[in-house]
């Protein structure tokens, strides 16, 4: 550390419940002293360093003198399992470049919205909503969580976001024409780059999770945007942009499914379950077949198992 450099005092990561639990015996073997404190999973204080760990998240927050090396030799190599303390924009640089993450939500739900969304990162950006808990949506089990983080996002200065819902009967319509899901995936992806260029028509990259060949975007996007470079790779939420994208596109879908529940009075489940069939089947029984193509994606099997005269299945592939 240089003269100039001051002592990291605060850090905040979040964290899954196995490491919380890791955490606090860490703590226990290491003498803390254990105090109740509102929000909190357990709370523990030793000389001048205090450790918060949140139910929300969960996330642990440390203060104190102490933190830097708390962290460096105890909670990355412990419990979180990498090494980030300064060395995030080491390991992984492009994550603290300028870029626009794209994640989608609604895919695998029968009924509900398809919803692709974009986020604006830079450096300072990045930064921010890792220290608020940005983490890929996936991870978050509960739908409060995911509009508290939604709104940190927007709220983010410099976080320039888009999202593009395609309610069932669009989708319906644009999968009619398109005919497979990844070229329109690919063709919402697209929408959702040029909208943000023309915010940020600086921005050099796009990166998003594999789901098909990057040149299906490429073709889908207009000429403004063919200059920007794609990327994809798994794992792709673990990129802040990614992840923050995928949390807008979550709550997006949370908020679409929920109102198209209300139209017929009904709790609309997510995937593709048994529940989601018996739903399908009383909302077909009192509405009538053409009620799943306002409601559902209808090149599902679940619509032909439910109304095959209506949505037959398709012809068997030919060896």
């Amino acid at each position: 550390m240089s003269e100039n450099e001051k002592p990291l005092t605060l850090f905040t990561s979040p964290l899954t419940a196995e490491q919380a639990e890791k955490l606090r015996s860490i703590l226990l073997a290491d003498g803390y002293k254990f105090e109740p404190k509102p929000y909190t999973l357990y709370y523990a204080v030793k000389d001048k360093l205090n450790v918060a760990v949140y139910e929300k998240g969960p996330k642990v927050v440390l203060q104190g003198k102490g933190t830097g090396d708390f962290v460096t030799f105890r909670l990355e190599p412990e419990v979180l399992g990498e090494a980030k303390l300064g060395y995030e924009d080491v390991v992984n640089p492009e994550m603290f470049a300028p870029h626009f993450g794209i994640d989608e939500s609604g895919k695998g739900d029968f009924f509900g919205p398809l919803v692709i969304a974009g986020c604006y990162t830079d450096r300072g950006i990045t930064r921010k909503l890792m220290d608020a808990g940005i983490q890929d949506s996936k991870k978050i089990g509960s739908d409060k969580r995911i509009r508290e983080l939604a709104d940190i996002i927007k709220r983010t200065q410099g976080a320039v976001h888009n999202v593009v819902v395609l309610l069932p009967e669009t989708y319906n319509r644009l999968y009619k024409k398109i005919g497979n899901l990844n070229r329109l995936l690919a063709w919402g992806h697209a929408r959702v780059i040029e909208n943000l260029l023309e915010i940020r028509p600086d921005c050099p990259r796009a990166l998003s999770d594999q789901f098909a060949n990057p040149a299906l975007i490429k073709r889908s996007l207009m000429e403004k945007g063919r200059a920007i470079q794609l990327d994809q790779r798994t794992k792709a939420e673990s990129d802040v942009a990614v992840a923050a994208a995928s949390i807008l596109a979550r709550e997006a879908f949370i908020d679409g499914l929920r109102n198209l529940g209300r139209k017929v009075q009904v709790e609309l489940p997510r995937g593709a379950s048994a529940l989601v069939k018996q739903v399908g089947r009383d909302l077909v029984a009192k509405h009538g077949p053409e009620v799943l193509g306002q409601f559902g994606k209808t090149h599902f099997k679940t619509a032909s198992e439910l109304a095959p005269e209506l949505f037959p299945p398709p012809p068997p592939k030919a060896e």
